[in-house]
């Protein structure tokens, strides 16, 4: 089993706004009164980081298949249980199938320390706060530097924690083969409505702490109805991370 601690150096975006505000924004779609003459380039700039993001993507994600590693993109906001769900999973499935941890956050080992001799075969943890401008999400430019410290050939799955937080993850490819998201009753109904982007990038959505739910006032088939709204394919998992 390895543990690796990742402290690369990665991309600093910079997006400085010297230019006068002379320009009346349409309040329909926000108040962009305080950013100084955006416009089209603000979105050249967003669309070529994007761009290059799927390009590193693209490259992950032939690497892992050539290597016959599936990889799987595991988000949730903060506190929703996935690392302790990533936990479980590993003691009831690494000594048959051979699985390999990324894992991301913006600051300390926590995390990793909590996987580790779970039954991983390897865990890389890349902090984005390390050289990254602590972002609130991986992108594949980071993935790409943890499988640099993943031994590809002693693994079949790579679970990619991401960082927890409930947009900017979703918007962000990484070389993933599927991605997955964990989500607690405690969050409320009303989450895949206000956070879209999320719920619908999922394939697989993991219904977490279900063994709260006689003491919330929760209305899962309500959640059920506004998750389908939204994405009407996504697979439905209904767990306790922390019962089993």
């Amino acid at each position: 089993m390895g543990r690796i601690h990742l402290h690369a150096d990665g991309t600093e975006y910079h997006h400085d706004h010297d230019h006068p505000h002379d320009r009346d924004h349409h309040h329909d779609v926000g108040d962009h009164s305080g950013y100084a003459e955006t416009g089209t380039v603000r979105v050249d700039i967003l669309e070529s980081l994007l761009s290059e993001n799927d390009r590193v993507a693209e490259v992950n994600r032939s690497a892992l298949t050539q290597a016959g590693v599936r990889a799987v993109n595991l988000m949730s906001s903060p506190g929703a249980g996935k690392t302790t769900l990533l936990k479980r999973t590993l003691r009831q499935l690494g000594a048959s199938m051979r699985i390999g941890i990324l894992e991301g956050d913006i600051a300390t080992s926590l995390d990793a320390d909590e996987l580790d001799g779970a039954g991983a075969r390897a865990i890389a943890l890349v902090n984005t706060s390390a050289g990254f401008g602590g972002e609130c999400h991986l992108d594949a430019v980071m993935v790409r530097a943890g499988m640099s410290r993943i031994p590809l050939d002693d693994i079949e799955l790579l679970i990619i924690e991401n960082v927890g937080n409930l947009v900017c993850p979703a918007e962000f490819s990484v070389g993933e083969h599927a991605r997955a998201m964990v989500y607690a009753v405690t969050e409320g109904e009303e989450k895949p409505l206000k956070y879209p982007v999320m719920f619908r990038a999922a394939d697989v959505v993991v219904v977490n702490k279900i063994d709260l739910l006689p003491h919330l006032d929760f209305d899962l088939v309500m959640f059920l109805s506004n998750l389908k709204a939204v994405n009407p394919s996504a697979r439905v998992i209904h767990a306790s991370a922390r019962t089993g």
